[in-house]
């Protein structure tokens, strides 16, 4: 069944996030040969349209206005649903990102859909599109249905891969004049505790650090190491309970929700809330010198040992490797 599906390009200092690519071939999916719209809201943003067509959507709206240069949920609501009352889609797919699972919700209870959240996978089966999504923190998956009239999911990054970007692709870009008004939030400045670099929740390699790092400067190695891979550092909510590090590099259920590549575990006891952040990642290693520690028992690999002798090692090999390779 063809299908009009939009989905909505998240953008982040000046540039797309991956997760916008995720969104069109999930969109791709749900489209089933009918067509798929990029929608990009903010400031500015007109640049940007082609690379979503060229990653496979078929056209792109834009609604742009000074007031949408930072993200508000009044302000990008009415911009959504300026294009959803226009376009009339038979499905939306958002990232299920701090944006999408702020702004999705408030969506759907709008034009009165159901909503699938932090999806993981979807198939057809028997003529329905399943989607699936974790519950019970990522212990068990569920497969949802939608009933209602229009699709609506967020989907989790990293878990759908984007189609391969075609720079020859082409496609209209087209704006939607939006007045945006009776905003209850002004954001006037956004001010950054993190390092400039990788996104956590995008990463496809991830070292994280717990309280075996012992201080702020015990990171230090561990940044080391995620420079190397190309990654991004996080932290349980023990180190960050103890000022190792900000808050905003926390991963578990009270945190952000990863699923990299890899994952590498360094000074990490592994207690059910923080695996519940990050059991799904593709491969774990885990650095700890307490072999009882609970974060083997999910590791698929272990390393016994002082983190701050093994580390600097796994950095310098890893070196070695990508210089020869």
């Amino acid at each position: 069944m063809a299908r009009k599906v939009i989905i909505l390009g998240e953008v982040k200092d000046g540039s797309l996030r991956n997760v916008s690519f995720e969104a069109v071939a999930a969109g791709k999916t749900i489209a089933d040969g009918g067509e798929v719209v990029g929608v990009l809201v903010g400031k500015d943003v007109a640049g940007l349209a082609n690379e979503v067509i060229q990653y496979g959507a078929d056209r792109v709206v834009l609604v742009e206005d000074d007031k949408l240069d930072h993200y508000t949920s009044d302000g990008y609501s009415q911009a959504l649903m300026a294009v959803i009352n226009e376009e009339n889609p038979d499905g939306i797919v958002f990232g299920h990102t701090a944006l999408g699972k702020d702004l999705a919700p408030k969506i759907a209870t709008k034009i009165d859909s159901g909503l699938v959240s932090d999806v993981t996978a979807i198939e057809e089966v028997g003529g329905n599109l399943v989607f699936t999504r974790p519950i019970y923190s990522g212990k068990a998956f569920e497969k949802k249905i939608i009933t209602s009239d229009k699709l609506f999911i967020t989907i989790r990054p990293n878990n759908i891969a984007p189609l391969e970007k075609d720079d020859s692709r082409t496609g209209t870009v087209s704006s939607i004049s939006v007045e945006i008004k009776d905003l209850r939030t002004i954001i006037k400045e956004i001010v950054r505790k993190t390092s400039e670099g990788v996104d956590l929740s995008e990463a496809k390699v991830v070292v994280a650090g717990g309280r075996g790092v012992k201080s702020a400067s015990g990171f230090k190695p561990l940044q080391e190491l995620a420079d190397v891979l190309g990654g991004a550092v996080g932290a349980s909510r023990g180190a960050c309970d103890a000022d190792y590090c900000d808050y905003s590099l926390q991963i578990g259920q009270t945190g952000k929700v990863v699923t990299p590549d890899l994952y590498i575990a360094v000074g990490i006891s592994g207690a059910i809330q923080h695996l519940a952040g990050m059991s799904n990642s593709k491969v774990i290693v885990a650095i700890n010198k307490d072999p009882e520690a609970n974060i083997f028992k999910v590791a698929d690999y272990g390393i016994v040992g002082d983190l701050f002798e093994v580390v600097p090692m796994l950095t310098e090999e890893f070196k070695k490797l990508l210089v020869n390779a």
